[in-house]
Formats: C-alpha cells, sequence, structure tokens
C-alpha cells in the first residue's frame, strides 16, 4: 500500500494543505500517523477525499457529508448510508429541476423581450400609450394601461 504525503495529495487532489488538513479536523477523513506523528494518506483517504469532492460539487455541505460518512460507523454493510445518499441525492435533483424551471421561464422572459424590442423598431417611442390599443401583447406587457387607447 502506498502513502503520501499531505502535500503530495494536495497537489494530486487541485487543493490546499490546509483544506486536507480541515477535512481531517472535521473528522471527515481518518488518517494514520508515523512514530513521529507526520500525517500520511492511502490510496483509500485519496478516494474519500474525492468522494467528499464530488458531494460538494453537488450542493452537499459538509455538515451533510459528515453525517453520511458517519453512518459507517453504525453499519458496516454500507446499506444506511446508500439510503440517506439516494434520500438526499433525490432532494438535491427536486431542488435542481425547480431551479431549471425558474431559469427556463426567466430565459422565456428574456427571449421574449428581446422580440419585442427586435420589432419594435420605428415606433419604440409610442410604447406605451397609442400603439397598445392595437398590440397582440396586451395581456403579457407590463408597460400596457388598460384604457390607454382602448375604445371599451
Amino acid at each position: 500500500m502506498r502513502r503520501y504525503r499531505i502535500g503530495e495529495v494536495a497537489d494530486m487532489l487541485g487543493l490546499t494543505v490546509r483544506t486536507v488538513r480541515y477535512y481531517e479536523e472535521e473528522g471527515l477523513i481518518k488518517i494514520g500517523r508515523t512514530a513521529s506523528r507526520q500525517r500520511w494518506y492511502t490510496d483509500e483517504d485519496i478516494l474519500y477525499i474525492r468522494r467528499i469532492l464530488e458531494l460538494k460539487n453537488l450542493g452537499f455541505s459538509l455538515d451533510e457529508i459528515g453525517g453520511i460518512i458517519r453512518l459507517k460507523d453504525e453499519d458496516e454493510s454500507g446499506n444506511k448510508r446508500r439510503l440517506e445518499l439516494l434520500r438526499r441525492y433525490r432532494a438535491k435533483l427536486s431542488e435542481s429541476i425547480e431551479r431549471k424551471r425558474k431559469l427556463e421561464e426567466h430565459i422565456s422572459e428574456l427571449e421574449w423581450h428581446v422580440r419585442q424590442l427586435e420589432g419594435a423598431e420605428g415606433h419604440f417611442q409610442t410604447c406605451p400609450g397609442e400603439s397598445c390599443r392595437d398590440c397582440l401583447y396586451k395581456e403579457r406587457c407590463s408597460f400596457y394601461l388598460p384604457g390607454e387607447g382602448d375604445e371599451s
């Protein structure tokens, strides 16, 4: 089994030495030490750190990650961790789908405004106003003034 020093691990994973130490302090990884108390890391430690980074990139907090990792002590089969990860992945997926829906609405609204401005060439100064009576977008336009130019 190969052993790595903290600087090697940090370089390998694109982290700072301080970040690797922080993960240890938070109990996210448990590393070995030499007789002279120097830290050493194994391939398994590197795998754990990669998993931590993956979960962080998916929006998990370090507290959430720590809670999942600590489940290892409660269940050697790993099933508790698997089920907890599944539950949390599903929650993150739902949150992301909702953010995507809102972003798509926002994009659609921006596209609509771009189309309106592209089509307003030559009579942009009259909106809102006399153009409102004939506007095809009265119901959607935030500038439409009911009664302005309407015959109702």
